[in-house]
């Protein structure tokens, strides 16, 4: 059963590398690509025709738009007619355009292209015949207009047609003569406006034939499925060279020999070829890599010899020129690079999937490598390849494990002897003979996950940690640690995360937390380094190559540095060759003679780096505000936004480094991709100054000036509405201070008067006053007597009606006629209740009770004399049986009253009568 495992694991492992190795054939090192979509150019897809003008911008043919690029933005335009656009052709200013059933020229004038047609208004083309402009070329200084059935020859003034009785796919210029390639019958010549046949090319007919070139004497023929004949001392023959034959199956749709002795092909199916004629070697770019498209309609070439493609969607730029190569991967089975070195066969890549060689355009899998693998250095002849699973050595094409101790994140030369240092997750090895790489050394006492190290002191050993901390390793010469400082903890460094350890002409450097420090061994100490510190901040890695060379990673930037003295000389590296594929804190570079290889996400670049005098830097500019143009010393908007276009006309390797200030400040603000924007803007006059940078210094190139206009509210007809406004407001002002003086005088007088009168008022109120106190003071002691006498009266007609009760009482006692008689008369006569005092009694109780009466009788008009009586009997808190006689009735009679009363005045039967009167 465990055989059965072991098989099945073989099994799978031979079918995944025999996968990898064939998904991998055809990855080779290539020039740098820049792909241009639709989304880039807002166009459409086929570009038909690509030329530079002599403004040093790129104009693509692109179905219905003339596409123009200046490097830093695109524009596009339309014909009149919004035919599509077939061929495009400089001449001097002008850029000639073909289309259907037209042509004409371009022109540019206040940064817009104009067209003018050729063709408006004459009878050029035959309303039958549905020709198409797919063509132009100069000859003898008149402009040729070529269709597929004959060619319109312009003079600057006349259109001369040329029809062709046979089809034909294009015309060439060769030796001063005009071939035709005809579709069916071969090639033909056209000499004084006669066309006649080329004897000898019977091999080209019944060929579609795309291009015609002549290079070293020998013309080439490039068919779109019959591969490329060669015309060589007037023998033809199909080109002897092993790429022909692919070239039948990849349809041949555009050539063209470059500088340097190199071919471009360019074809329908399989992308395109660019093949050395000095070695025979060519390289292959296509959809696999980096194309968007296989489709090659068209190529056109700049100033700096490099190659423009245009695609049947899209627009890629190939640096072919360029000192610059990349390594892709569009595989993903690569991995991201951690390490790279080059082989005398190729190169050895370590990344995250394993250990990689590439050899014969051939990239593989070395077996047993699987995994994380960190770093490859070369030692000798040897190639020490640290790894998760251990250490690995590669030497004359074997490899084999030379330690298991997991890591090995780099390898650094000690400064004092041949030894070498290994960083691993588990602390530091050392390698003492560089011959023999099997002798090593495990240091002691050190359990700790080092990433970088440096040694310029015997037994003593410079460690980062992978996470955090610089250490001060010392060591007996048995290798065992007698001293493990933590420099950044002693120093009370409390951001030491990611500390880089940095070799400069055998000194050693620390990056702590964006500072460079070094170690003072008398004081013990580490102390700020002024010289890097000046020169490199923001630096986020850093990479040794030799004793003068090395390279950082500087703001997001990548430059390489040639130390010269005291001075840095810097090669900044155009940021579209590694933008978003740099591995952070893991930057490594290898020296591999002239050049220098870089690790990438998905491969490795190379680059050829030297500091060749650089050629004067010439710049236009371009301003625009609000979308408008704006020339040099002009005013543009308050609160607007200014676009600078800083156009060098260069776009590949030797693109400038431009730099600008603004109103003369002290730095230096990059420019990336040609564009400045400037924004909240002060009013007033503004300098904006261009400079290139050769390496060391800077050089003034451009300047452009511009003045932002006031805000609205401080422009001039405001000031006039404001000067309006304050002479209003101050003459109101003016006005109203008068009229309040003058009311004030009015009050004043007013005040004096009042104050008069307020005098004599309270004079004669206080009299009033007096009066009022004095007769109100008799009016109360005439009410006192009032109700003395109305009590007194009370208290007698209480009594008399007491008498007349014991009266009563009499009759019912005494039973002698007579004597009763005699009694009753007498207590009659005694007690008899005078009608004068009633009178008088009532009256009293009338003015004392008037305003309770007065309210009652509004409130309840509906109550009778004797209600209002008993009320004001009631109000007094006489009780029923001292109220019966007051009334002339009986107790039954004043409760019954009562009762009637109650109900006359709507009270509930929880209220007092009494009560409810005190609150009338």
């Amino acid at each position: 059963m465990k055989n059965l495992h072991v098989l099945k694991a073989k099994l799978l492992y031979i079918l995944f590398f025999g996968f990898v190795s064939l998904q991998l054939f055809a990855q080779e090192l290539l020039p740098f690509v820049e792909n241009y979509n639709k989304s880039n150019y807002q166009g459409d897809n086929q570009i038909w025709n690509i030329v530079q003008g002599n403004d040093k911008a790129m104009y693509f043919a692109n179905n219905y738009y003339l596409l123009r690029y200046d490097g830093v933005k695109w524009d596009k335009y339309t014909l009149p007619n919004k035919t599509i656009i077939r061929s495009i052709m400089v001449d001097g200013d002008r850029i000639y355009s073909g289309s259907y059933q037209e042509f004409g020229y371009w022109y540019r004038k206040d940064t817009k292209m104009h067209y003018v047609s050729i063709t408006k208004g004459k009878k050029v083309f035959d309303a039958n015949n549905n020709e198409e402009i797919w063509k132009i070329f100069k000859f003898k200084n008149k402009i040729y207009f070529q269709s597929f059935n004959g060619i319109f020859v312009f003079d600057g003034k006349v259109i001369k047609e040329m029809p062709f009785t046979f089809l034909i796919s294009y015309c060439f210029v060769i030796d001063n003569q005009i071939l035709i390639a005809s579709v069916e019958k071969g090639i033909f010549r056209l000499t004084n406006e006669k066309i006649e046949k080329v004897n000898g090319l019977s091999l080209l007919e019944n060929n579609v034939i795309h291009t015609i070139q002549k290079h070293q004497n020998k013309i080439y023929f490039f068919t779109k499925k019959s591969g490329v004949y060669v015309l060589e001392n007037n023998v033809l023959n199909p080109w002897k060279n092993g790429l022909n034959d692919i070239l039948k199956t990849a349809n041949i749709n555009i050539a063209q020999f470059i500088k340097n002795n190199k071919l471009i092909i360019g074809t329908a199916n399989k992308g395109v070829y660019i093949l050395d004629l000095n070695d025979g070697s060519y390289k292959n770019i296509n959809r696999n890599n980096v194309l968007m498209n296989n489709s090659i309609l068209s190529i056109g070439q700049d100033k700096e010899n490099d190659l423009w493609l245009g695609l049947d969607n899209g627009i890629a730029h190939i640096e072919v020129n360029s000192p610059i190569s990349i390594f892709y991967d569009s595989s993903g089975i690569l991995g991201s690079v951690y390490s790279v070195a080059s082989t005398p066969k190729g190169y050895l890549m370590a990344s995250n999937h394993g250990v990689f060689k590439y050899e014969d355009k051939q990239l593989t899998l070395i077996p047993n490598t699987q995994g994380q693998a960190w770093n490859i250095s070369k030692i000798n002849d040897q190639y020490l390849i640290g790894h998760n699973e251990g250490t690995y050595i590669y030497k004359n094409g074997l490899f084999g494990k030379l330690s298991n101790i997991n890591g090995g994140w780099n390898l650094a030369k000690s400064s004092i002897n041949n030894t070498y240092l290994q960083a691993t997750y588990s602390g530091v090895v050392i390698y003492s003979d560089p011959n023999d790489l099997n002798k090593k050394i495990e240091i002691k006492g050190i359990l700790k996950p080092i990433k970088y190290l440096a040694q310029n002191r015997k037994n003593e050993i410079w460690a980062a940690d992978n996470n955090r901390g610089l250490y001060h390793i010392l060591y007996n010469d048995d290798y065992k640690t007698t001293k493990v400082d933590n420099v950044t903890k002693r120093s009370k460094i409390s951001n030491d995360f990611g500390v880089k350890i940095f070799e400069f002409r055998n000194e050693i450097l620390f990056l702590i937390d964006n500072s460079w420090y070094t170690f003072n061994s008398i004081t013990n100490q580490l102390e700020a380094n002024e010289l890097f510190n000046a020169n490199f901040k923001n630096v986020s890695d850093i990479v040794a190559i030799d004793e003068n060379h090395f390279m950082v990673l500087q703001d997001g930037l990548l430059y390489h540095i040639y130390a010269h003295g005291t001075k840095f000389i810097r090669n900044s590296i155009q940021e579209k060759y590694y933008k978003g594929k740099i591995i952070n804190d893991n930057l490594k570079v290898f020296k591999d003679k002239n050049n220098f290889l870089l690790n990438l996400d998905d491969g490795f670049i190379s680059l050829d780096l030297k500091y060749d005098e650089k050629k004067k830097t010439n710049v236009k500019i371009e301003a625009f505000n609000d979308g408008i143009l704006v020339e040099n010393n002009s005013k543009i908007n308050h609160n607007s936004e200014l676009r600078i276009n800083v156009i060098s006309g260069i776009y590949g390797a030797t693109k400038p480094d431009l730099f600008y200030k603004i109103n003369g400040t002290k730095d230096f603000f990059p420019i990336k991709d040609g564009l400045i924007l400037l924004n909240n803007l002060s009013s007033g006059s503004h300098d904006v100054t261009i400079y290139s940078n050769d390496g060391l210094n800077y050089d003034k190139i451009a300047n452009f000036q511009f003045v932002v206009a006031k805000a609205w509210y401080f422009s001039a007809w405001m000031i006039f509405v404001y000067l309006i406004l304050i002479g209003l407001i101050l003459y109101l002002y003016y006005k109203w201070n008068k009229m309040k003086y003058i009311q004030k005088l009015k009050l004043q007088k007013e005040e004096l008067k009042h104050q008069k009168e307020i005098l004599e008022m309270e004079l004669k109120a206080e009299n009033e006053l007096n009066s009022q106190e004095y007769e109100k003071h008799i009016l109360e002691l005439e009410l006192q007597s009032k109700s003395s006498e109305v009590a007194g009266k009370s208290l007698s007609i209480a009594k008399q009606s007491e008498m007349i009760e014991n009266i009563q009482n009499i009759l019912d006692t005494e039973s002698d006629f007579n004597k009763l008689k005699s009694e009753i008369k007498k207590a009659i006569k005694i007690n008899a209740v005078n009608k004068h005092e009633w009178e008088v009694f009532e009256t009293n109780l009338n003015q004392i009770n008037n305003e309770f009466i007065i309210a009652l009788s509004k409130k309840y008009p509906h109550l009778t004399s004797k209600d209002i009586k008993l009320c004001v009997y009631l109000k007094m808190n006489l009780s029923s049986k001292e109220i019966a006689p007051m009334m002339n009735i009986s107790f039954r009679g004043v409760e019954l009253h009562r009762y009637r009363l109650r109900k006359k005045l709507g009270l509930a039967q929880e209220e007092t009568l009494s009560k409810f009167l005190l609150s009338v």
